[in-house]
Parts: C-alpha cells; structure tokens; sequence
C-alpha cells in the first residue's frame, strides 16, 4: 500500500515532535508498505528544522520519506503561527495535482492538528481514486474555544468548523486519539460507521534498538544525587511547562508538602517555564527543581530514577471525549507507579492499576495522594509499576497500534473512480 499522510507538525526522533506520524509510519514501511509523510518546514514542536530550499524537496529518515512545504518561521500562538498554518495549505491545495501526479497514494491521511488540511488532502485523494482518512488528535475548532477562549463567532473559529464539519462528510474513515469522540463527531455530520479509535502509545522496538539511550545531562544526574543523599522520595514530571499542562498544580502541592521528604524533579521546557520558576522561588521551596529540557533519548533514563511519576490536568469539558496523551504511556513503560490529578471520561491510570488518580485542580487531594504514594510500601510501588508496563506493552506498543490501523483501512478501501472525476470545491468555497 502507498500511503500519504499529511501532517503540519509531522517530525521524526531526529527532529523532534511530533512523533506518531513517524512512528506509524516506521512500522508501515516494516510491513512493506511505501510511506510519504508531507509536512511544515518550520514547526515550533521540533528541536531541529530540516534543510528546505524549495517546496516538496524530499528526505527520509529510516525509510520513511519526508516532503517538505516551505512555511515561515514563527513564536507563541500568534498571527505567525496562523500565518504558517494558511500558508501550508494553501500551498498543499496548490500543490495537490503535482503530488498525486507524483505519489499516486492509495490512502492520504490528513492528521495535522487542525482540519484545515482536508482540503487539499481530499483534492489529492480525488485525483488518484485514494481512500481518504481524517484523523483527528485534538478537537479544533473546539479545543481553542474551551482552553484559549475563542468565541464560536470569530472568523478563524468559524473557517476551522466549516473545515471539522466538511471532514467528517467527506472523509472515508475518521480516526481519533479519544476514545468517546464518535458522540460528538456524530452530532457534526460523521456517518457512526467511520469512527475509528487509535490512541496514542511507545514505540517499544526504537527503546530496544537504542540500548541504554543517551545519559542523563550531569545537572540533572548530581540533582537526584542530592536529593538521594537528603533521603527524599523522588516524583518526576517530564513534559512541556505549557498552559495545557497544569504544572503550576505542582508547585503548590510541593509547598504543601515541604516539611516531608519528597522531592519534585521536572524536565522539560514552554512558555510558562520562568513563571514556575519565579512560583518556586517566591515560596522559597527547596523540594521542586525545574531542571529544563532534557534529549528524549534521554528520557526513560530519567523515569527509571524516579520514585514515582505525575502529571496533572486542568479541569475543562473537553475531557468528556476521553484523553490519551502520550507522556502516561511513556511513564506506564518506565514501570514507575503514577500519580495523576484528571477528571476525563478515561481513567487510564485506573485501568492499568498502576497509580492514583484525584480529581483535576483538587491540591489537597493530589498532595495527600502524593504522601500516600511516598508512605507506600516499596512492594506494592513496584506492582503499580509492573502492572503499568505490562498494559501499555499489551495495547500501546506503536506495532500494535499501526497494524490497527491498517486493519481499519482495509476494512473501508473502495473502488477506485476514475481520476479527476470528483468535483472539489477551494479552501475558500468549500461547504
């Protein structure tokens, strides 16, 4: 099968996020198939941009091949970004005969964050007689409304809703991270028998081809030393320090708890990083340590010396639809137990049994979890731990998801029209 999946953000370990499309990707290619992704070459996810002197040069990294769209460069949630969004796919759009021309795909995935890209990856699916397939990791329009304040009203609002609502028509399958979105794309037009539900997970073979991964940065290393010789009981966070993530939820249990003997260690960088920082400070709080970015390689490294993990969620209706995010499942393999403050539809933590979870923004509640977790005996922390590993091996490994995925597929692949023969309107008209 050749599959073209079109991904704004698209990004590989090299370059950084985002992953999932490279790492579906990698397991398609090792079951034969040709894998395309197109994507940005400039994306505020990745460490590393990627060389582009001109559009739909193309590179591959471990057999999965890359076109690039040149995009201008940009910072925060601006103009700039939108400016980026819209000039990728207007170029797409423009671009799209030549890429059918060129790829001739039997299925084009659109999966960038918002829908936008439907268009010119149905005009490509159009010309080619390719199955079309909308995956949606977050739901926009809706999750700028609900987390950034958006009105339903605002014209970028309402050109990314007509965009939601014209996927859900026209798309042949509809895959989605969250596990009960089916209600709310039904209610936009999906026909039930399109959702498809993917979630997020760990590519279990790049940990094993890695060997021991890179080490740990000497910082982060004499950070835990430290801690170890005070005798503290270690959480970690790994993740971004962005409003999404309720880190700041952190800082006040770690005032909470600073007379006992728990330490917490964060890795990761955003925009709210010299806020924490400064929240830290002002409480004068020697048991929280921002320690910045650390390689993802890396990573596992720094779970493995972790006592226990934690992550935090605001609390927002738009958790209805379920999460799947992928640090829980980098945290499950490290075989640590987890702490999670979330009130969404799933309790994943829950299900594997590998920690505790307390409802969203309720402190008193996480820091009494979080003592809990550190009074445990040291047994039952590392049933927790096992019990983790062993469901995200068992349903999250990235071999296991793709393979779903394609199953998916080949369940809805169709008889090919003959080419051009499906009349697309423009980005602009399209209803």
């Amino acid at each position: 099968m050749n599959i073209l999946l079109i991904d704004h953000y698209g990004g590989s370990e090299s370059m950084g996020m985002e992953y999932r499309p490279y790492y579906l990707g990698r397991e398609w290619v090792a079951g034969g198939h040709r894998v395309t992704i197109v994507a940005a070459s400039f994306s505020h996810l990745r460490k590393r941009q990627p060389t582009v002197d001109s559009d739909l040069i193309s590179t591959e990294e471990e057999g999965v091949r890359f076109r690039w769209v040149r995009t201008g460069r940009y910072r925060g949630n601006g103009l700039g970004r939108v400016g980026n969004m819209l000039t990728f796919v207007s170029k797409l759009y423009a671009f799209a005969d030549r890429i059918a021309r060129e790829e001739r795909p039997d299925v084009v995935i659109c999966s960038s964050t918002y829908p936008l890209d439907i268009y010119p990856g149905a005009r490509i699916a159009a010309r080619c007689g390719a199955q079309l397939v909308f995956e949606v990791h977050d739901l926009w329009p809706l999750t700028p409304m609900l987390l950034g304040g958006y009105s339903a009203a605002h014209p970028y609002i309402r050109l990314l809703q007509r965009a939601e609502d014209w996927a859900y028509r026209r798309a042949d399958k509809v895959v989605s991270i969250l596990p009960l979105a089916s209600s709310y794309m039904t209610g936009r037009g999906m026909a039930p028998c399109k959702f498809v539900h993917i979630p997020n997970g760990v590519r279990v073979a790049t940990l094993q081809e890695g060997g021991e991964g890179l080490p740990l940065p000497e910082t982060v290393v004499s950070r835990i030393r430290q801690e170890r010789e005070r005798g503290r009981f270690l959480v970690g966070y790994a993740g971004g320090m962005n409003d999404s993530n309720a880190v700041a939820m952190i800082v006040e249990a770690a005032s909470l708890l600073a007379s006992e003997p728990l330490t917490f260690i964060l890795v990761g960088e955003g925009v709210n990083t010299h806020a924490l920082a400064a929240a830290a400070q002002s409480r004068s709080l020697t048991n929280f340590h921002l320690m910045g970015a650390i390689p993802k390689q890396s990573v596992p490294k720094f779970l493995a010396e972790m006592d226990a993990l934690t992550m935090t969620w605001w609390r927002s209706p738009l958790y209805r639809y379920g999460v799947s995010p992928n640090k829980i499942f980098d945290y499950m393999l490290a075989a640590r137990p987890i702490v999670q403050a979330c009130d969404a539809a799933n309790d994943l933590v829950t299900d594997a049994g590998c920690g505790i979870t307390v409802p969203s923004e309720d402190t008193a509640a996480y820091a009494d979890a979080l003592l809990r977790m550190c009074r445990m005996p040291l047994v039952e922390r590392i049933r927790m731990g096992r019990s983790g590993r062993h469901y995200v091996l068992e349903r999250h490994d990235y071999r296991i998801l793709a393979a779903r995925f394609l199953s998916a597929l080949a369940g809805a692949l169709r008889t090919a029209p003959e080419p051009d023969s499906v009349a697309l309107s423009n980005p602009a008209s399209a209803s």
